[in-house]
């Protein structure tokens, strides 16, 4: 999804500064997508030149004006239909952990304890922090979707690393004692071929 169609959403939910949209997404929207101040303010601008949304100065005293934006009928009607303009595209999934675990069979059975352990309380930070900022708003219904469905995720991936927890350390332990074993084998004399 591109950063002016997140603009727009955001300003469906209502009026903002680009510092306020940029602050939504530091929120509880930073693990669906991180738009930065440097992609915000152009599309403010573009979408300010389409008509899509309209911009509002707002004097400050000893602070420079604050713009504030918000959302067009032609906005809302754009919005509507780059949303429903193709089906999303497939998440990706960013995981230094998952990269790292992919190879735990090189780790110490500590290390990959603590990485799961770690991970898990990850995810227990990320269920206690996701809920709906405002239940009363009309756009709630969805609101309420994402948080139910980032939570059933995080409460998932807490249920397997705890189940697993154990078995991937042991597997790490067993594949470092046969190492060693191997080792002291192929290093023992009188153990060459005649």
């Amino acid at each position: 999804m591109n950063v002016a169609t997140l603009c727009l959403g955001i300003l469906a939910l209502g009026d903002a500064s680009g510092y306020e949209i940029k602050k939504r997404f530091d929120g509880p929207l930073k693990r669906i997508q991180q738009p930065s101040f440097g992609s915000i303010y152009p599309a403010l601008t573009e979408l300010t030149r389409e008509g899509l949304v309209s911009c509002t100065v707002h004097a400050q005293e000893k602070r420079p004006d604050k713009k504030v934006y918000s959302i067009t009928p032609a906005g809302r009607a754009h919005l509507k239909a780059a949303l429903q303009e193709s089906l999303p595209a497939p998440d990706r999934i960013h995981s230094d952990f998952l990269a790292t675990m992919l190879f735990s069979d090189m780790l110490s059975p500590d290390f990959v304890a603590r990485a799961v352990k770690d991970r898990i309380a990850f995810y227990r930070d990320m269920v206690d922090h996701t809920q709906c900022e405002h239940p009363s708003d009309a756009y709630s219904g969805g609101r309420a979707f994402v948080h139910g469905y980032a939570r059933a995720v995080c409460s998932a991936a807490i249920a397997y690393l705890e189940a697993h927890a154990a078995e991937t350390r042991q597997a790490a332990e067993d594949l470092r004692e046969r190492r060693s074993s191997d080792a002291t084998h192929a290093t023992q004399p009188g153990d060459s071929a005649p």
